[in-house]
């Protein structure tokens, strides 16, 4: 998938210098963009849906309307083979600093992920798509719980900008001794998710890179209270 050719804020979506590059380089073939609207002019509602499910299967997994819109079963299976298997319970973590909201969601689903927990202390995003609201009711439309846990977040007075990985290093030492060991609730509500309740569970906070967000903490504290030694994987 290109990245980098889009970019987005709350409200907008417009093409960046590359993606206008990209598009100059790459003219659209006329005859290929008539033969597509000809072979789909009498396609409406179902039948349309329908179309694109048979020829992306992959965006049918989810789908609350496939048996209705795909009566014949070779569809359906097509359908089902495209599903992301499940990867059992466990912990991952993803940032979605640098994603469109579309292939944030993508790597969730691919991840088997169920269950997001948010650990921002105030979520919200001029990122479209990544304020609580609109990212709560996205990813329960997917069949992913979304859940907050706002006292794990670091507060905002605490951020500056960083220059270096050591300036980094010192807020999340400063939050390992002083607020994380607080948070015994939480981080037993979490591990109840993965150990009772069977979850994939993701943290997710703003930063792609774990070194450089408090999450990393999070998932570290959880790997020894489990008593388990491997890094949770990044999404």
């Amino acid at each position: 998938m290109a990245v980098g050719l889009l970019e987005n804020d709350e409200n907008h979506w417009k093409l960046t210098a590359a993606g206008i590059a990209a598009v100059r380089q790459q003219p659209f073939d006329v005859q290929d963009v008539t033969k597509f609207v000809h072979n789909r002019a009498e396609l409406h509602g179902d039948d349309l849906i329908a179309d694109v499910y048979r020829r992306h299967p992959y965006y049918a997994t989810r789908s609350e309307i496939v048996a209705r819109v795909l009566p014949e079963a070779v569809d359906r299976a097509r359908v089902l083979s495209a599903r992301p298997r499940s990867l059992g319970p466990g912990l991952v973590t993803v940032g979605y600093e640098g994603k469109s909201l579309e292939r944030y969601l993508n790597l969730l689903l691919r991840g088997s992920v169920t269950l997001l927990c948010d650990v921002r202390r105030n979520p919200l995003s001029r990122k479209f798509g990544f304020s609580k609201g609109t990212l709560s009711k996205t990813c329960e439309g997917l069949g992913i719980r979304y859940e907050h846990l706002p006292d794990l977040g670091i507060a905002t007075d605490k951020w500056r900008k960083f220059e270096t990985q050591a300036d980094y290093d010192a807020l999340f030492d400063l939050y390992e001794r002083e607020s994380l060991p607080r948070q015994e609730v939480e981080l037993e509500t979490i591990r109840g998710w993965v150990e009772r309740d069977g979850h994939r569970v993701a943290l997710t906070c703003y930063e792609e890179k774990p070194s450089m967000c408090h999450r990393h903490c999070v998932a570290e504290a959880l790997a020894r209270l489990v008593g388990s030694e491997s890094e949770p994987v990044r999404l």
